[in-house]
């Protein structure tokens, strides 16, 4: 459980599972920090802002990145752990996102599942 954690949760270890996520700045160091406010920087380029709003040491997050809230879970199962992301965000939107960007988040959490099995 503590590898996953650690790649959720740090921005430098994002590009690991997320390789259009190129990192992040002021959202905490090593690990993101509840409350802290910065950016992600998308596709090498482009910077989204990004605000952390809640935090559970070793088990979960919440972050705010452009329109979209984003809630990452790493909770212990047998000698594993189980990964989720749960996004939101408001009114008609929410659909939008969801179509969209909805199967890229299931591709990364199966991602990160297997880049956390081989670390």
């Amino acid at each position: 459980m503590d590898v996953a954690w650690a790649l959720v949760a740090r921005p430098s270890r994002w590009p690991e599972w997320a390789p259009h996520v190129r990192g992040a700045w002021g959202l905490g160091s090593p690990e993101i920090q509840a409350g802290r406010r910065g950016a992600a920087r998308l596709l090498w380029i482009v910077p989204v802002p990004a605000s952390i709003s809640a935090k559970t040491p070793g088990r979960s997050w919440t972050w705010r990145v452009g329109p979209m809230t984003l809630d990452h879970a790493v909770e212990p199962r047998g000698a594993g752990s189980r990964i989720t992301m749960t996004m939101s965000a408001p009114g008609p939107l929410d659909s939008v996102l969801g179509a969209a960007y909805g199967p890229v988040v299931r591709t990364l959490v199966r991602r990160l599942a297997r880049v956390a099995g081989e670390r």
